[in-house]
């Protein structure tokens, strides 16, 4: 993948993620991906708060999904199954939805009301992302 990388931190617990910031990176997500290293992610930034919904189309890899707040603030977890069409929405408006392999938000006790850390929720209200490339 050839999207920017940046380090999150919920406490004493640190990620690696990609950053899909563009409607095409965010549409290929962790698509056809079949494994993803243990702390590693993908952060879904979007332009503006809305209520988002994210399906498993394509993707082999069972993950877990939060949606979080313009501040890095958990809204909802959910576990998200290999290819299955439904979805999960954020039921709320957020700007921000972090995929990781499924179970990592349980194994490290991190759920709704946790806040990440890290540069893209600094910059939130500015509307501005500060994410190295590379």
């Amino acid at each position: 993948m050839n999207l920017p990388r940046m380090q999150l931190t919920a406490g004493e617990h640190s990620l690696q993620v990609y950053v899909a910031r563009s409607d095409e990176e965010r549409a290929q997500g962790l698509m056809h991906r079949r494994e993803l290293p243990p702390d590693e992610g993908m952060l879904f930034v979007c332009d503006a708060c809305q209520v988002l919904s994210f399906w498993m189309k394509d993707t082999p890899l069972p993950l877990s999904i939060a949606f979080l707040r313009e501040d890095g603030t958990v809204l909802k977890v959910a576990d998200l199954q290999p290819h299955d069409l439904e979805g999960e929405s954020s039921e709320h408006a957020v700007r921000f939805v972090l995929e990781v392999n499924q179970g990592w938000f349980d194994e490290r006790a991190l759920g709704p009301g946790v806040k990440f850390d890290g540069p893209v929720f600094l910059a939130g209200r500015e509307g501005e992302l500060r994410a190295p490339r590379g």
